[in-house]
């Protein structure tokens, strides 16, 4: 990767704004971390909670050895240190959804400590520092509605008497024991672009190693965003945390919200409180929840029901042996083998499925830089218009129109008809499209000069001021020349004809 930027990012009416993120990752494991209940998503509520998750009198937890791979996955991958022992803790706070009365999770010694994440934010490389990731379980989830809606239909729980009209709330406990890798930066983002591309950048690391599906619709990816403000210099404001973003759009909106509701606050003359707060896409705003516990609120101790986890040099070695090319060392592989800059490397390794498909057409058509910029550009375009997130068209289609873009069969133009019919399904064969929709481009130096000189007769006042030094009377003698090709002709070959006979 180029250089990281350390330049101090624009302030925001005179204050800096500090981002540090939460992420908990949900992990790909088929059964939770300390019990063999499912993970699947979609099963009726209550049904997936056994025992072991709810914490009855005679069971004891045992840790899912796939949680704690998945965990020294992440921290090989970020450069972090992994612990050789770590501690399962319990974290004390009571909630309709917690029916332990404790989480268990990790405290003073997690898994994996320290780390750094790369990213580039309008091209510029940037690195934040990761304080620690640990493993913990998940809570259950309440879920709040009213009986009877619009019409008087009834909206009520499954199970509750027919003449129930009462507001209410259920508790599905599915989730409990879920394991999660809760991520944690050092508070090293300056603003939400920032934010919202490390997060972006997670991510996609996290689906690269296989560790969680990162589907932020189902809660499988979901990130917590600690805000303040300051003037340059002074010390770290206080922070309000806002909870369980699940959409990158949502992220950037609530850290926008949240840094002009703090100074409005501070200019106001009033001070900022330590609070959790949610935001409301609907209206664009954050609301305070609750107020913001301090860890020792939570009375962390040891579980006396889990012994330390050790992890050994071999077992560390072993995980290291299985895991793919990482993104960063593919992308410098790519900036070698391919002359890719570092930026357009970076952006070729979002996905796994995206890397094959760029180092498959690149092969294949010779031309890599071509086909990362197609990639980059109309193809990304493509993409995020229609929510795909896989490529809309094989890498072998993509090859040979790039092929046909570099030997001067078609133009740019020409290019961007082709790519729509290959992804609209309209043929499968570059060539027949090209050829169906008459898009090749007019090389015949006889036939183009004969255009040429025909233009130029027919417009001596352009050729007049051509030569006294105007440029646009040039450019308006190509478009004419263009007009007459009916857009077909070669820009280049017809600019140097054109400019040859001007001569």
């Amino acid at each position: 990767m180029t250089t990281v930027s350390r330049a101090p990012a624009p302030l925001v009416r005179g204050y800096e704004v500090v981002i540090g993120i939460e992420t908990h990752a949900q992990l790909s494991t088929r059964s939770k971390i300390f019990s063999g209940s499912s993970t699947a998503f979609g099963a009726a509520p209550n049904t997936q909670a056994s025992a072991v998750d709810l914490a009855l009198p005679g069971t004891l937890p045992v840790a899912n050895r796939g949680a704690v791979e998945r965990a020294i996955r992440l921290g090989l991958a970020v450069g972090a240190t992994i612990a050789p022992l770590s501690i399962f803790a319990r974290k004390n706070y009571f909630y309709p959804d917690l029916p332990k009365g404790y989480q268990i999770s990790q405290y003073e010694t997690p898994v994996v400590q320290g780390g750094a994440v790369e990213f580039f934010v309008g091209g510029v490389a940037h690195r934040v520092n990761l304080t620690r990731a640990h493993l913990e379980e998940d809570a259950g989830k309440s879920i709040h509605g009213i009986a009877r809606g619009e019409g008087g239909q009834s909206r009520a729980p499954h199970g509750a008497p027919l003449d129930y009209a009462g507001d209410w709330t259920g508790v599905d406990l599915n989730r409990a024991g879920t394991p999660l890798l809760e991520i944690v930066t050092e508070p090293e983002m300056r603003s939400s672009a920032q934010a919202v591309e490390y997060a972006k950048a997670l991510h996609a690391l996290v689906v690269w190693l296989d560790i969680c599906d990162g589907n932020m619709q189902e809660g499988s990816f979901r990130c917590d965003a600690n805000v303040s403000v300051r003037r340059p210099g002074a010390p770290f404001g206080i922070r309000r945390e806002i909870k369980n973003l699940n959409s990158f759009r949502f992220m950037q909106q609530a850290i926008d919200y949240e840094v002009q509701w703090q100074i409005d606050l501070l200019e106001d003359g009033g001070q900022v409180r330590q609070a959790t707060v949610l935001f409301d896409p609907e209206h664009g705003e954050t609301r305070a929840m609750r107020s913001k516990e301090d860890a020792h609120d939570y009375r962390y101790f040891p579980d006396p029901d889990l012994p330390p986890l050790a992890i050994s040099v071999e077992w560390i070695e072993r995980v290291k042996d299985a895991m793919p090319e990482l993104p960063r060392e593919m992308a410098t592989r790519f900036q070698r083998d391919y002359s890719l800059a570092a930026y357009d490397a970076s952006m070729m390794t979002q996905s796994k499925a995206f890397a094959a498909a760029f180092e498959a057409a690149a092969r294949s058509s010779g031309q890599p830089k071509l086909v990362a910029n197609w990639m980059m550009g109309e193809v990304s375009r493509r993409m995020n218009a229609s929510g795909l997130e896989t490529m809309p068209l094989p890498a072998t289609q993509l090859a040979a129109m790039v092929s046909r873009i570099a030997d001067g069969t078609i133009s740019n133009s020409a290019a961007r008809q082709v790519l729509d019919a290959l992804c609209n399904g309209e043929g499968e064969s570059v060539d027949a499209i090209i050829d169906a929709k008459g898009l090749r481009q007019l090389r015949d130096t006889g036939e183009l000069e004969r255009i040429v000189d025909e233009v130029i007769a027919a417009h001596p006042k352009s050729v007049e001021e051509f030569r006294a030094g105007k440029d646009k009377a040039f450019n308006a003698l190509v478009g004419q020349a263009m007009k007459a090709t009916k857009g077909h002709a070669d820009p280049a070959q017809l600019n140097a004809l054109l400019r040859a006979r001007l001569a």
